[in-house]
């Protein structure tokens, strides 16, 4: 016999209520579905009660021992910084924000009090802040030895100022220079907003101002190049004026080649 079911608005007449039609009843104490007597609130359940497991479960054993091998060069980076200034390079690499600015400027201060002998400083996927990029520009001019700056990956926006601020540039062969307008975000009343605008446009007139005087270009046609996002190989870089020479490879004189039997150099092999 199938159910029927009643059109939505209309009810079962009570003789002939179906009993699936019936409100669902919670079963009593003792009825399967429901425990044997009502549980009182924070008394646990006695171990072998029908509401509890005869046996109680097995107690976590201990945990397997770990071992932990520690790193005997954890300091390699430090060690590779020394050994880096001794040999008089620097690295900037990553975002440089003020306090990365801060540590750089530390570095090539201590370099210019020593030795009067040139100071490499690599430029590798370099991006700065503007206050960032204009606080090292300040002291890169300042410096009593020559700097030479080389670029590797892509360099863009303000980090451009910490290369055109060193005599000497070059870059490698896969290098990219992008010139970009630097993204900038303020928060404050509208009076603190107004002296934070004209600030960073002093710092941006700086910025501009150092471009075109390296590269012997107009200040309009730089910033013209920045809203555009203009981006240049190393070669291209040179001919805008950015870089001077494209870095190559310092490859050891080798042996002079063995005579063969064809020659001074030997047959040529196919």
């Amino acid at each position: 016999m199938t159910s029927q079911k009643m059109p939505p608005g209309v009810t079962w007449p009570e003789e002939a209520r179906p009993p699936e039609a019936e409100a669902h009843i919670p079963p009593r104490p003792g009825e399967p579905g429901r425990p044997a007597k009502p549980l009182i609130p924070g008394i646990p359940l006695t171990p072998g009660d029908p509401d509890f497991p005869a046996t109680p479960p097995a107690h976590p054993g201990p945990l397997p021992p770990t071992r932990v091998w520690l790193d005997p060069d954890d300091a390699w980076k430090d060690n590779l910084y020394e050994h880096l200034l001794a040999k008089r390079i620097v690295l900037a690499s990553g975002f440089l924000d003020d306090d990365a600015a801060a540590r750089l400027s530390a570095q090539i201060l201590t370099l210019d009090a020593g030795p009067k002998e040139p100071i490499r400083m690599e430029l590798q996927n370099l991006r700065a802040e503007l206050s960032a990029a204009v606080t090292l520009m300040g002291i890169l001019d300042v410096l009593r030895v020559p700097v030479y700056a080389c670029v590797s990956g892509e360099i863009n926006g303000p980090a451009l100022g910490l290369l055109v601020s060193c005599p000497h540039r070059s870059g490698y062969p896969n290098a990219t220079f992008v010139l970009t307008e630097p993204r900038m975000h303020f928060g404050g009343t509208a009076t603190a907003l107004s002296a934070h605008q004209q600030q960073m446009t002093r710092m941006l007139d700086t910025l501009y101002f150092r471009l075109a005087e390296v590269t012997g270009r107009e200040v309009d046609q730089i910033r013209d190049d920045a809203r555009r996002g203009r981006l240049l190989t190393t070669a291209q870089a040179i001919g805008y004026g950015l870089i001077q020479t494209q870095e190559t490879a310092r490859r050891p004189p080798g042996p002079p080649p063995h005579p063969g039997p064809g020659g001074p150099v030997g047959p040529r092999l196919r």
